[in-house]
């Protein structure tokens, strides 16, 4: 077990430092020149000392941009390492800096969709594949391709027009209400939750019915299976057979899948926390992106890149748990 994690640790470093090569080829390939932009914002300040091209030619050697793509990378790579990823141009502060301030709201709007989907899709998905072909399996597979088919926009806007304009019950943006700087501090943490609510249900709405399926699918597989037959024959309770034999080896395809979510959420939150001007780390990239804001841009792929390989790491890893049939030697 040890050689296979080891042995997975270096293919996952392998695959995000070719990842994250990839971008940097990408974005130095970009016509438009960025550092132009900003090097002539700077010299027409009034109270800079440098012209045009010095400063042109001080941004290029701080970004490696004086040199080729590959020695290029090879620099960033070493201040990334040592977790130096350069000055965000749009914020104006160490992109890591930005970086800590805002990642906690994405994290704690992705564990809180994370918990409310498993907890929804699961039993749902178990629910439907016990009752095949009845109208609580039609009703929960429409529900289910219902949050599969929706754009997160439209799905967002429909949920803003409803519950913001129509019923007022919540803000149509932003994460703290008006008077959040006179209430105490656990009415700023009431207001902040309640200025969450939209985005975790738009977040669990378009994730939960991929899960559902999933569960489906893999359950009517078991269920069908010649242990689960024997098991009934033997004249086990329906709850024994589903909880303690069928159960435990859905989870197995679960793992896998599941391996994915919170990668995929977190670049899908990227799409809500715009729509809802969330401060979180996807709303304050996509700031960053389309202002040209390539240190920013550049630590925001590669930590989504990264984050993809500790989820399939981890799930490697759960295979073994999950089933002690799975191991690696």
């Amino acid at each position: 077990m040890r050689n296979f994690i080891l042995r997975r640790l270096f293919l996952g470093v392998f695959i995000s430092l070719f990842g994250a090569m990839v971008i940097y080829t990408t974005i130095r390939s970009l016509p438009t020149s960025y550092v132009e932009t900003i090097a002539r914002q700077r010299a027409s300040n009034p109270l800079s000392t440098k012209t045009y091209q010095e400063w042109l030619d001080q941004l290029n050697q701080v970004y490696k941009l004086d040199v080729g793509i590959v020695p290029g990378f090879f620099g960033w790579l070493e201040n990334a390492i040592q977790g130096d990823f350069g000055e965000s141009w749009h914020y104006g502060i160490p992109v890591t800096e930005k970086f800590s301030q805002v990642i906690w709201y994405s994290v704690i709007i992705n564990i809180i969709t994370f918990i409310v989907q498993i907890f929804i899709s699961i039993p749902l998905g178990i629910l439907a594949a016990r009752k095949q072909y009845s109208k609580t399996d039609y009703a929960i597979t429409v529900f289910a391709l219902m949050g599969i088919s929706l754009p997160t926009f439209f799905l967002a806007t429909i949920l803003k027009y409803v519950f913001s304009i129509q019923l007022g019950w919540f803000d149509l943006y932003g994460l703290t209400g008006r008077f959040f700087n006179s209430m105490t501090p656990f009415e700023q943490a009431m207001d902040i939750g309640y200025h969450m609510v939209l985005p975790i249900f738009t977040l669990m709405m378009l994730s939960v019915g991929g899960l559902m399926r999933y569960t489906r699918t893999n359950m009517l597989e078991v269920l069908n299976s010649d242990y689960i037959r024997t098991a009934r024959a033997k004249g086990l309770s329906e709850r024994v057979v589903i909880n303690k034999h069928a159960f435990r080896n859905t989870l197995i395809p679960l793992v896998s899948y599941m391996s994915y979510i919170i990668p995929s959420m977190f670049g899908g939150a990227l799409i809500t926390e715009t729509l809802f001007q969330i401060p979180g780390i996807g709303y304050i990239s996509f700031q960053a992106i389309i202002r040209g804001d390539i240190p920013f841009a550049m630590f925001y792929t590669t930590f989504i890149i990264v984050l993809t390989q500790i989820s399939l790491l981890l799930a490697d890893i759960m295979y073994a748990v999950v089933d002690p049939r799975v191991r690696a030697n």
